[in-house]
């Protein structure tokens, strides 16, 4: 028998912002994405750029700051702190899937929030993949899965799609169907200012 008067409330829940780009990559931007790939890295499943702080190179001056806005965004509207803090993106790396390949699972570390644009996805085959990563006392065999009762949950995504989520959040990309190159550009951010409460003895300035 259905409670129509129950109401199931998240706690505690792991924001994932998704945004998109209002424009698409330019000529100058997409040159020197290709050229970026003929000096990458080989890394568990993919390739990223030797670059790894690629956001600083002139041809994405204006994506860095379409960035920092967005990332601003999640922080007012996620975070909403009254402390005096800036947000500020640190590495950023170009990704390189070909098909087969994968990205392994795996979080961000010295970093507090981190994204990802998708400059070359098809969201018919590509996708990120969230998991929690707490320990259930119990495990039940689930009839219909949701937001409550997952382990992991996933996103389409598609060129132009921006996400951002904790760092701490474990994610991972699996094996990449479809013939088109994903390609994607992650990054950490950290923060400036002051952080805490002098009184409460958690004060600590960056």
């Amino acid at each position: 028998m259905m409670n129509d008067k129950a109401i199931v409330t998240a706690i505690f829940p792991s924001p994932v912002y998704r945004s998109t780009l209002t424009r698409k990559f330019t000529n100058k931007e997409s040159k020197f994405i290709s050229e970026s790939k003929l000096d990458v890295n080989k890394n568990e499943g993919n390739t990223t750029s030797k670059n790894n702080y690629i956001l600083n190179a002139k041809p994405f001056n204006n994506l860095k700051k379409e960035l920092d806005n967005i990332i601003q965004d999640y922080f007012d509207k996620v975070v909403s702190t009254s402390n005096n803090i800036k947000p500020y993106i640190t590495q950023s790396w170009l990704n390189y899937t070909e098909t087969d390949q994968y990205h392994h699972k795996h979080a961000h570390q010295n970093s507090i929030v981190s994204g990802v644009v998708y400059i070359n996805a098809d969201k018919k085959n590509d996708r990120i993949k969230f998991f929690k990563e707490t320990y259930s006392t119990i495990k039940l065999e689930i009839k219909d899965y949701n937001l409550w009762n997952s382990d992991s949950w996933f996103f389409e995504v598609e060129t132009g799609d921006i996400i951002l989520f904790p760092s701490s959040l474990i994610h991972m990309v699996y094996p990449k169907q479809g013939t088109n190159t994903r390609i994607s550009l992650s990054f950490n951010t950290f923060v400036k200012g002051t952080l805490g409460v002098k009184r409460d003895l958690t004060e600590l300035i960056l």
